[in-house]
């Protein structure tokens, strides 16, 4: 992936550590583990003896095949474990090397072996997701009470604090790390079943085999091991999505609050950073916009995750490669979209002058509200509003304060003295329970974090 203006999206960035996961060496060296596991499992039970599961175990290391050999057997056969089961049954020797890959088919090795991976990578991604958590958790509680124009359809609303909008950030994360961990149990599980899930080539002994294998590779056993069953891949890329759509939110709103018209956060950018070849004074929000187009990458698998957990019969091998291709790029994706907004928020600067400035913008009618609402004690509900509606639409067309409108309409002054309506107009005065929001969220983001790291 490129960012935009064609430079590499990662030139600045450390390897994500999922990437590795996914290459060709990498899955073979996590099939090799899940043979030698399931040879010790199937040893364990008395299914095949146990100094063949010694020799399997000992030759299942991927520095010991020959490349060459792996190389011409995938060309030979078209197929990725069958060279590897090959090259592990010579290796393993022709005493022991017969006992390879008993009573299995190439989806019970593949599957339980990215299964291992995605464990893996779903540790990166919740650990950089905690991280993320952390700062906004610093953010909110550092905010909490910094003013700021609350904005509701692209408009000026009613004033909030910066620490709210960020507790609304923490809370939408803080459920994806709890979504990410919930499917857990539905995902890291081991599949023994052979070629249509019935056990047929293991026999009786097949589901203690499988329960063996899942224990010796800590994950769970597969309650049906059906080769079709696909639904847990497809949850764990939908809520990856998720999470990135939480993750174009903030970053779209970081880099809108960043243009020069509202001058209110920036991305803190590194010496020499140039943003644009023609126009020196741009300082783009550069990783908020990768966050945005990795977001859309992710969301689009979606649909593909979904439509590869429709199987024919006992299992379709073109579904089964859909959904490799949607959970390898889902995690690969997220853990890069983490990576960038965990140094955006990092490196976050607020410019709180400013937002209070913007505050300032509409002469008082950021307040209107507020004094709607303290008039109408008095005059009703709906009388006030139209009072309230009244000013704010005549200073709007004639460009002057809101405030001296207000104080000018004999509604508001035969009820409110001049000190009162000032008073009234003061935005500190009305954002609501912002800090207290805030500071709990902040709270019980930490919470979350103290919880994991004592688990």
């Amino acid at each position: 992936m490129r960012a935009a203006h064609g430079a590499p999206s990662d030139v600045r960035l450390p390897d994500n550590g999922v990437r590795a996961l996914f290459t060709a060496d990498a899955r073979r060296q996590r099939y090799l583990d899940v043979e030698a596991a399931l040879a010790a499992a199937q040893a364990e039970c008395g299914l095949i003896p146990a100094d063949a599961a010694a020799a399997i175990t000992s030759s299942a290391q991927l520095e010991r095949l020959d490349p060459a050999r792996l190389a011409a057997e995938q060309a030979r056969t078209g197929h990725f474990m069958m060279a590897i089961i090959s090259e592990l049954s010579r290796v393993t020797g022709d005493e022991h090397g017969g006992w390879v890959h008993w009573g299995a088919t190439t989806q019970n090795i593949q599957q339980t072996g990215d299964v291992l991976g995605i464990r893996t990578a779903h540790r990166i991604i919740t650990g950089l997701l905690t991280d993320v958590l952390g700062t906004l958790a610093d953010l909110a509680d550092t905010h909490a009470d910094t003013l700021m124009a609350g904005r509701t359809h692209a408009q000026q609303a009613v004033p909030i604090t910066f620490g709210f909008k960020v507790a609304a950030w923490a809370d939408a994360m803080a459920r994806s790390l709890e979504r990410l961990d919930q499917l857990t149990g539905r995902l890291f599980i081991a599949m023994a079943g052979g070629a249509t899930g019935t056990f047929a080539a293991m026999g009786p002994l097949g589901p203690r085999i499988q329960d063996v294998l899942a224990r010796r590779l800590r994950l769970h056993s597969m309650p049906v091991p059906a080769r079709s069953i696909a639904d847990p891949f497809a949850e764990l890329v939908a809520a990856l999505a998720l999470m990135s759509a939480t993750e174009s939110a903030m970053a779209e709103e970081i880099a809108r609050l960043a243009a020069v018209e509202f001058g209110e956060l920036a991305e803190t950018l590194p010496p020499g950073d140039v943003g644009s070849s023609t126009m020196p004074q741009k300082r783009n929000a550069k990783l908020c916009g990768e966050i945005v187009t990795i977001g859309a990458q992710a969301r689009a698998l979606v649909p593909l995750a979904l439509e590869a957990v429709i199987h024919s019969h006992e299992v379709d091998g073109a579904r089964s490669a859909m959904m490799d291709e949607a959970v390898e790029q889902a995690l690969i994706l997220a853990a890069d979209a983490l990576i960038r907004l965990r140094d955006v928020l990092g490196g976050l600067q607020v410019f709180s002058d400013r937002m209070r400035r913007n505050l300032e913008l509409t002469g008082g009618a950021v307040m209107a509200e507020a004094a709607m609402m303290a008039l109408a004690g008095s005059l009703g509900r709906q009388h006030a509003h139209d009072v309230v509606h009244h000013a704010a639409g005549v200073a709007a067309s004639t460009g002057r304060d809101f405030a001296g409108v207000l104080a000018q309409d004999p509604a508001v002054t035969s009820r409110l003295t001049a000190a009162q309506v000032t008073a009234l107009l003061d935005p500190a005065t009305h954002t609501g329970c912002s800090a207290q929001i805030a500071r709990q969220a902040a709270a019980r983001t930490r919470d979350i974090i103290s919880a994991r790291e004592l688990a």
